[in-house]
């Protein structure tokens, strides 16, 4: 159970992080916190992990509260906004990828502990470019999605009661274009085939339970950005 536990603390804390970014900064804060998930995101997907009794890479949490944070944006400035986010991401998906695979071609110092530390730190980053590509295609189209899909739904039940409806609607959706092309880019050949269908199946399931789970901070964020409280100036 503690993974698990862990987990919900994690998807908690990412959800809090968003509405506390936003509630001190405004939209500026939400720009921000895209750079941030996006970036951990790709670090923590080398992570495989054992999870409600599947296996399944991490990053999920901090990369589906992506899709919160534009919905917030589609919400409560407009598709515009929403879009300006997801260039920043790529943006800094891009230069942390050149930046880091620029610093682990240097050559190590040679003592021990730096040459493990080293060793380690470029392990991780060497697969960069590849998770770096799966991202940055998964993110496009299924942020343009999502996008796209949140102002079609808005359209349809444009009252706030039904915010939930299109928060939904559009992520669930969304999540599994995201999560067929990031698998398939990022894992082929890396994992068997089974392994590829049970870290796809049980990724999304997980993002499903986020996706539902973002509902209530959309409305936080709403009822945030009506009751004039948050800074967006």
């Amino acid at each position: 159970m503690k993974n698990e536990l862990l987990w919900i603390l994690m998807l908690l804390l990412n959800f809090l992080c968003i509405i506390f970014a936003y509630w001190k900064f405004g939209k500026i804060g939400l720009f921000i916190w895209i750079p941030i998930s996006t970036i951990l995101a790709n670090i923590q997907v080398n992570l495989l992990v054992n999870l409600f009794g599947f296996t399944t890479t991490l990053g999920n949490i901090l990369y589906a509260g992506g899709f919160l944070v534009t919905d917030i944006l589609s919400e409560n400035y407009g598709k515009d906004d929403a879009k300006k986010a997801v260039k920043i991401g790529f943006l800094s998906l891009i230069a942390t990828t050149i930046l880091m695979k620029v610093a682990v071609s240097f050559d190590p110092a040679q003592v021990e502990e730096d040459f493990i530390s080293f060793n380690g730190i470029k392990r991780v980053f060497d697969l960069m470019p590849r998770l770096s590509l799966a991202s940055l295609t998964a993110y496009w189209f299924s942020q343009s999605h999502d996008i796209w899909a949140y102002e079609k739904w808005k359209k349809l039940f444009p009252d706030r009661k039904y915010i939930w409806i299109r928060n939904n609607m559009s992520t669930l959706v969304s999540q599994i274009i995201d999560n067929l092309i990031f698998t398939f880019i990022a894992f082929w050949g890396v994992y068997p085939f089974d392994v590829l269908v049970q870290i796809f199946i049980s990724t999304y399931l997980l993002k499903f339970i986020i996706a539902l789970a973002d509902t209530p901070f959309v409305y936080i964020a709403n009822s945030l950005k009506l009751k004039k409280i948050v800074d967006d100036y």
